[in-house]
């Protein structure tokens, strides 16, 4: 108390100087050992308020024009209590919908949350760019799928979910609750979910013994591997132990038992698909999604989404594509980065065809990449208009022209699951161990099929020059050659 007053009287003396003794402001300010500008603080403080007005006040503004008002924190409080899984986000989100301007911030609505104890305040996670994030490029390409438990029943059962969504969207494409997740429910739910949104390019599942007999006792073929199969499905497995591989299902696992299993008991199985279903809906329809830009996953879902289709273990053979007039088509071979260079430019195809012979038809601005007449990627043409002539040149240097199937020969394969054909060894599968199976040369690729259905394609490894025998008998039935 005694410094303030010190301090005051100090003040008032430099005051009285400049006053009365008529002292200039410089000198005055050397002799005090302040600024120019705080003398000049000091005479109007005196001169406004008297000796009262030369004492420290509080530093602290007598308005926040910023801060917020009463109404929108009780708001904030309010949702936060109804939905307790909502984050600072999601709120902000809400209230920008309901019309509250201006909307708070994202960090004002968490220290809001904070003061009136709705959370716990945490130590700040790592940077969103620290992480690296990776999905699909469209939707349909990769199916994640997994079950999980979490379902309570009155009668103390305890049934699983089989769950599914789209990687690059996050459209849960499958949620149906079973009573055990053994081999035949897995298996439906697939079917299911294939005959609602269409058959995906792939689908990751953990190793599972539902899903796969990667380490089971016999380690062949599940009825899982055998519907993907069957419906050209590449099935792809994690590496062991290796959960985060499946992070996103994994995700909506945390998600749906947070925001929908959590202390509820449902009287039968039917009770609980109906419920899960009504939740599944606004899950894909209404709820944002933070990685989608605060989007529901039905936005970019239904960008590329297929129509549905009736899951066949003997789909029709796909017709070629009918040429368009003006259409100009070229062949390329796929790098082992999974793109084809024309013109100069590089067009992303897939990994999954490294080796692969495919088509490019060049027409009304775009790239479009086929194989097998399937219709792969489309690209917006990169070359300039006026290149079109050169790409007309390489078409009459190099036609493109259908793939030929050269005539059957038969192998049996080896009990490490290989065959040998023209001094080169394929791989089959452990499957087909000691089982016979016809090999033919499709364009640039080697086709292995097992009574009737194809199941290996692999690139040409084997030199051309010794495929002379394997077809001496062209028109007629496939020689029979044992490899043993």
């Amino acid at each position: 108390m005694l410094v303030e007053l010190g301090l005051v009287e100090q003040r008032y003396r430099a005051v009285l100087e400049v006053l009365n003794d008529g002292a200039t402001v410089t000198d005055v300010a050397r002799r005090y050992g302040v600024a120019r500008q705080t003398v000049h603080a000091w005479l109007r403080k005196y001169a406004s308020g008297g000796l009262g007005a030369l004492a420290d006040a509080s530093s602290r503004p007598a308005t926040c024009p910023h801060q917020m008002a009463p109404e929108v924190e009780a708001r904030i409080v309010e949702l936060r209590r109804a939905h307790p899984t909502w984050g600072p986000r999601t709120i902000v989100n809400c209230l920008a919908r309901e019309g509250f301007e201006p909307v708070p911030g994202r960090s004002s609505v968490y220290r809001a949350l904070i003061r009136h104890q709705l959370i716990d305040p945490k130590r700040r996670r790592r940077r969103r760019s620290d992480y690296k994030r990776w999905e699909r490029s469209r939707a349909m390409e990769l199916w994640p799928m997994d079950v999980t438990g979490g379902v309570r029943l009155a009668d103390g059962s305890r049934p699983s979910v089989v769950t599914g969504i789209d990687d690059h969207s996050r459209f849960c494409v499958s949620a149906l609750v079973v009573a055990r997740a053994t081999a035949r429910p897995v298996c439906e739910a697939l079917a299911l979910a294939m005959r609602r949104h269409g058959v995906p390019d792939a689908i990751l599942t953990d190793n599972g013994k539902v899903f796969t007999g990667r380490f089971g006792p016999a380690k062949g073929e599940v009825l899982f591997d055998r519907i993907c199969r069957e419906n050209g499905i590449r099935h792809l497995l994690t590496a062991p132990h290796s959960p985060t591989t499946t992070g996103k299902v994994e995700r909506f696992h945390k998600t749906m038992k947070a925001e929908f299993l959590a202390g509820k008991v449902f009287e039968t199985i039917a009770d609980a698909q109906e419920a899960l279903d009504r939740w599944v809906e606004e899950y894909n329809t209404q709820r944002e999604h933070q990685s989608l830009g605060d989007r529901p996953p039905i936005e970019r879902f239904a960008l590329v989404r297929r129509d549905p289709v009736e899951v066949d273990a003997t789909p029709e053979p796909v017709e070629p594509p009918v040429p368009v007039p003006g259409e100009k088509r070229v062949t390329r071979r796929v790098q082992a980065n999974g793109k084809v260079s024309l013109l100069g430019f590089q067009y992303h195809a897939g990994r999954w065809l490294a080796g692969e012979t495919v088509e490019l038809h060049s027409r009304d601005g775009l790239i479009e990449i086929v194989h097998a007449g399937v219709l792969i990627a489309t690209h917006a043409r990169r070359h300039p208009p006026e290149k079109e002539t050169e790409l007309t040149r390489q078409m009459k240097a190099r036609p493109a022209r259908p793939a030929t199937v050269g005539v059957p020969v038969v192998r049996k394969v080896d009990g490490g699951g290989h065959i040998s054909f023209a001094g080169w060894q394929y791989r089959v599968g452990n499957t087909y161990r000691r089982r016979q199976v016809e090999v033919s040369i499709v364009g640039d690729t080697v086709q292995i099929s097992f009574e009737g259905r194809l199941v290996k394609t692999h690139p040409i490894r084997h030199d051309r020059a010794k495929e002379h025998g394997a077809f001496a008998n062209p028109g007629g039935r496939p020689r029979r050659i044992n490899a043993a």
